[in-house]
């Protein structure tokens, strides 16, 4: 059986661990990483279902490293999970879904 494998991206200890913790406690093998820099190597250099991004990361933004990651690889699903406030129609349109740190899940037309 094919366990599928997430790239987690956040720079906070406390809000990695809780993802990391409910990622793998829903079945997922999750790589983490806590910047843009990290994020974008990990991505070039291992294959991943999906990606779960915080928007706001120390050396650049989620929509920057979301960009570079599409570049490489378009097919993969890139999620943002932030508190950036409430969802825009401008995030949705470079993301999957948009997670809320505050809020659910909000589905967006991939």
């Amino acid at each position: 059986m094919n366990i599928p494998k997430v790239l987690c991206v956040e720079p906070s200890s406390v809000y990695l661990g809780t993802l990391v913790c409910m990622l793998k406690n829903a079945g997922y093998d999750v790589a983490v990483a806590s910047n843009g820099e990290q994020a974008v190597s990990l991505f070039a250099s291992q294959s991943f279902d999906g990606v779960l991004l915080d928007y706001d990361l120390p050396d650049n933004t989620g929509v920057s490293v979301r960009g570079n990651m599409k570049q490489m690889k378009p097919d993969i699903p890139v999620l943002l999970f932030a508190g950036v406030g409430p969802q825009t129609p401008i995030l949705l349109r470079f993301f999957g879904a948009y997670i809320s740190q505050e809020r659910s899940v909000d589905k967006s037309a991939a």
